[in-house]
């Protein structure tokens, strides 16, 4: 007889523990910042050092490489950047100093504002919209604290 009871314990704690969360209704409300910022990027990339055979496949990696520069540039003020420094001492002069930097991060609703060449550079300009990052974000993941409590007994 033992075993059974040890079978409904477990039940019984569930349907019981279950029932104290039936006994309220919880509202929650939409937490809206009230400034939403622009941020603005700048991308350079040189055209004659790009790889490619002709001047017109030049042109396009240079767009290419220009874009990912300037959503670098984006990342590192959203996410901040990572420094990673190291020196080296022998007998009290340093021999040896090296310093690493890396970004890391997701940016989503950035537009291309302006896209052009200058002499032998190509220049993109971006720009990060917060309200727009913002209302993305509300789609799939809604930032909500709770508005109320009332419990029912």
């Amino acid at each position: 007889m033992k075993p059974c009871y040890l079978l409904l314990l477990p039940m019984f704690c569930a349907v019981t523990g279950c029932s104290s969360f039936a006994n309220r209704h919880i509202e929650y409300q939409q937490v809206t910042p009230e400034v939403f910022p622009v941020l603005t990027a700048v991308g350079y990339a040189p055209i004659s050092l790009q790889l490619g055979q002709t001047g017109e496949h030049k042109m396009l990696q240079a767009m290419k490489a220009s874009k990912l520069e300037a959503y670098k540039e984006l990342t590192e003020q959203v996410y901040g950047q990572k420094i990673d420094a190291r020196n080296e001492l022998r007998s009290m002069v340093l021999t040896d100093e090296r310093l690493s930097t890396s970004v890391k991060g997701i940016i989503s609703g950035a537009r291309v504002v302006k896209t052009y060449a200058v002499e032998d550079v190509y220049i993109t300009e971006l720009e990060l919209d917060f309200k727009q990052v913002y209302n993305l974000y509300q789609n799939t993941q809604p930032r909500q604290t709770i508005k109320s409590v009332r419990y029912y007994y």
